[in-house]
């Protein structure tokens, strides 16, 4: 979360005020709406038909999306082994079986291997926007299509991030946004957002997301049979938060944009360094400078050079698969029986999560280097910074 101010107060407080905190209400008794019309207003801003805003992150996003689309006991889903840990176990949360694949030097899901990967099982594949760099979208749907396999677009990290022209999480069945602390905008801590032009999926999503769906307005609506189901609600302090943040969306990109081509400018010429390849430059969200190397050496000489500040992301910890210490021992949920690893429907499926399973993903990985944007730096702080990156390319 980059930026918040008053404006975000007075929205809240006007929620607070109303006594209207609950996601549903009757206008004639003062409810705001802010949690719908956050809806409304970022179905429009992203051309899709529907979304729903949700407490828990992205993660719940993701659980939904799989929920909808059906994915369950006896289904894999293919997933990139550079992620947050989140992409990997909602597949388990609803009881199918998350199988890994490489990235390729763009940070995103390879194609090749993407392709290589889908098995009999093989129901759904998540491809990740990385660190605002969006992922190759087009060969992985047409790949997708070709093989019967459904898209969930983890957008998490790339909230307002486009890809050819159009804003990414618009592109597979369902895609997914992130709004917790550490994400482009923020809701207040903790939340997501689903969005499809599925009319089929987006109910189901809709019924899974509110353990209450029943007794909802919106019920009577509904052509899907609801089902009991999970709490990820949203309330409207977080649609009041919401709605603010989406109007300093485009600034903040606008800004992250512009700090982070200058960077890439300064090192166009580099002998030493390579900015990272990017499957659409314009598209990127600006939030890191990626810079790739020769080798893991260069890499760590680089990042810790003088006023870099750089993050080799082998060391990325909980984004790296090699550090999902419980996946890896196929620790799930809270009792034996239920673990989706235990159960009858998915003996024989693959989860091989061991250091050998996505070697080529480890090695960009060892060589790949953040360097973080902050669109607030003033002219004078980009310069300096460009300064130290130039520096550091002429270290030994």
């Amino acid at each position: 979360m980059y930026r918040a101010g008053q404006e975000e107060v007075d929205e809240v407080a006007k929620v607070i005020l109303s006594k209207q905190w609950f996601r549903v209400g009757d206008e004639k008794d003062g409810h705001l709406r802010q949690v719908e019309r956050f809806e409304e207003e970022w179905a429009e801003k992203l051309g899709v038909a529907h979304a729903i805003l949700m407490n828990g992150g992205g993660t719940a996003g993701l659980v939904c999306a799989l929920a909808a689309l059906g994915i369950g006991p006896g289904d894999e889903v293919i997933v990139p082994a550079y992620t947050w840990l989140a992409t990997a176990t909602s597949v388990l949360a609803v009881g199918a079986i998350p199988v890994l694949a490489e990235v390729d030097e763009t940070l995103g899901l390879d194609p090749d291997d993407f392709a290589r990967r889908i098995g009999l099982h093989t129901k759904a594949v998540i491809p990740v926007h990385m660190a605002g760099r969006p992922a190759n979208l087009e060969a992985i749907l047409a790949i997708a299509r070709q093989r019967g396999v459904k898209v969930v677009e983890d957008s998490c990290q790339a909230v307002g991030g486009s890809y050819k022209g159009r804003r990414t999480g618009t592109w597979g069945d369902v895609g997914v946004f992130s709004f917790n602390q550490y994400k482009i905008l923020s809701t207040g801590g903790e939340g997501g957002c689903l969005v499809t032009n599925d009319r089929k999926l987006f109910e189901r999503a809709f019924i899974y997301h509110d353990s209450g769906a029943a007794f909802r307005p919106k019920a009577g609506e509904l052509q899907e049979p609801i089902f009991v189901a999970q709490q990820y609600r949203a309330g409207e302090v977080m649609g009041a938060i919401a709605s603010v943040q989406m109007q300093r969306l485009d600034g903040i990109l606008a800004d992250l944009r512009r700090a982070r081509n200058a960077l890439a400018e300064a090192l166009a010429d580099a002998k030493t360094v390579t900015v990272a390849p990017s499957n659409d430059p314009a598209g990127d969200c600006g939030v890191m400078l990626t810079l790739t190397f020769r080798d893991e050496a260069k890499a760590r000489v680089f990042a810790t050079a003088p006023d870099v500040g750089g993050l080799v992301l082998i060391d990325h910890g909980k984004h790296v698969y090699t550090n999902w210490e419980p996946l890896r021992a196929k620790r799930i949920s809270h009792h034996t029986d239920m673990n989706p690893f235990f159960f009858p429907k998915n003996k024989g499926l693959r989860a091989d999560y061991s250091d050998t399973a996505c070697p080529r993903t480890l090695e960009i990985l060892r060589r790949t280097v953040y360097v973080q944007i902050n669109p607030d730096w003033s002219g004078e702080q980009i310069a300096s910074r460009v300064e130290a990156l130039q520096a550091a390319t002429r270290t030994p």
